[in-house]
């Protein structure tokens, strides 16, 4: 078959598989859980087979040692993919929950209850464990998930959403309910972007390239996050110490992540004390750091900062650093260069604190803490599917809650409209 017919297959069984999904017991999908879990940790041996020839072909094409870090899977990795997909099935099911109850005065009561959104398709590159983490998630909020991975690990994939489908409806899962595209051709995500008529909602996970292809293609709404460009303003009145800790862990900790800090934002009256001895400390950590005329005045090796470089999602370890003269240019520049993903202030004062939470637009606004807390897992989710930057239906970190939609019920005993 040609590959829209491939593509409207899939998602058609997958839809089919949804309905039925929507009405499944949580005993059931947690068993299920379990299932895939033991499902793949005792075909390691097959995974890690099978990611040798995607790690063989990432080498044949030159990506780079962060990108094959990245695809590779170890014994240590796989029993992560299975201790998360346990870690869902110990979390509350939402599906069902009445969230909201009120009586109105004919006596009639009027609620919303959580449920499914549906079918879930999700667009994604590079780490296998996203085909476990996706799978789970859906799975428990009651949605059946159509997955296409990145062609660099569609082996490994493939094999993942084999396990996971398997053990699935030995538990009683309708077959469908994890569907994977195996087709590496990438004519496949633009027929997959068109198959409205069966996915609810497409989920892109990846580079900022990925995200704006599937945001300016698809039929279907997105739920995405463009970029992560998050500051941090260091403000006048700031416990030093402190804030010395919190820019230094949301740079260096992980550079590679969405929420780590890609811009410093510092008053002008730490221009003298606190900077020069925390621009050392990132160069310490081979940080490379580009500011403005004043940040280069309080070090060395400072690179002058481009127009250009405010806008950057670096992802490694470089840095730019603007001294500002008050809060509300610091406000300024995020809003002129932030991508509202995840931003900080540091800061003793607490009415300005209170004032940068209310002002800043952002998915989540952090006081006196990194931006490597914007987290699913961090906030008590338990895991999310990613950060939502969007502002409909759900923002910030998505965990279970997040994909479930709602419906009205109505309670009543003969009322009539009058």
């Amino acid at each position: 078959m040609d590959i829209k017919q491939y593509v409207t297959e899939k998602a058609k069984k997958a839809k089919a598989a949804s309905r039925q999904l929507a009405n499944i017991s949580t005993e059931i999908k947690n068993t299920a859980l379990f299932k895939m879990a033991a499902g793949l940790e005792q075909e390691a041996d097959r995974l890690i087979n099978e990611n040798k020839k995607d790690l063989a072909e990432a080498e044949k094409k030159g990506l780079s040692k962060a990108m094959i870090d990245r695809l590779t899977l170890n014994p240590d990795r796989i029993k992560a993919m299975a201790d998360g997909l346990r870690e869902v099935a110990a979390l509350p099911d939402p599906v069902g929950e009445v969230i909201k109850m009120w009586r109105r005065p004919n006596g009639m009561q009027v609620g919303r209850m959580r449920v499914p959104i549906g079918l879930i398709g999700i667009i994604y590159e590079s780490r296998p464990n996203v085909t476990a983490d996706s799978a789970a998630l859906c799975l428990k909020s009651g949605n059946a998930v159509l997955l296409r991975g990145g062609s660099e690990a569609v082996h490994s994939n493939a094999a993942i959403a084999e396990i996971l489908n398997r053990a699935g409806r030995e538990a009683g899962i309708p077959d469908g309910a994890v569907s994977f595209i195996e087709n590496p051709d990438r004519a496949c995500v633009m027929e997959m972007l068109k198959t409205n008529q069966y996915v609810d909602l497409i989920i892109p996970r990846g580079g900022e390239g990925l995200i704006r292809m599937v945001s300016e293609n698809s039929t279907i709404p997105v739920i995405k996050h463009d970029k992560g460009v998050c500051h941090i303003y260091v403000d006048s009145d700031a416990d030093l110490a402190m804030a010395s800790d919190i820019v230094f862990n949301a740079k260096v900790q992980r550079p590679g992540t969405c929420n780590a800090m890609e811009a410093m934002l510092v008053h002008k009256d730490l221009a003298g004390s606190f900077l020069p001895a925390v621009l050392k400390r990132f160069q310490d950590a081979r940080v490379e750091i580009r500011g403005d005329e004043r940040t280069q005045k309080a070090g060395s090796g400072i690179k002058p900062a481009t127009d250009r470089d405010w806008d950057m999602e670096y992802n490694e370890l470089i840095l730019n650093v603007k001294v500002v003269d008050s809060m509300e240019e610091a406000m300024e520049h995020i809003a002129a260069h932030g991508s509202q993903h995840s931003e900080a202030i540091v800061t003793k004062d607490y009415a300005r604190a209170m004032r940068f939470t209310r002002e800043v637009d952002a998915s989540a606004v952090f006081v006196n803490a990194s931006t490597r807390l914007n987290d699913g897992f961090e906030f008590g989710l338990g895991a999310e599917i990613g950060i939502s930057t969007t502002r409909i239906h759900a923002r910030g970190p998505m965990g279970l809650e997040e994909l479930t939609s709602t419906k009205f019920i109505v309670l009543g005993n003969g009322q009539i409209r009058k």
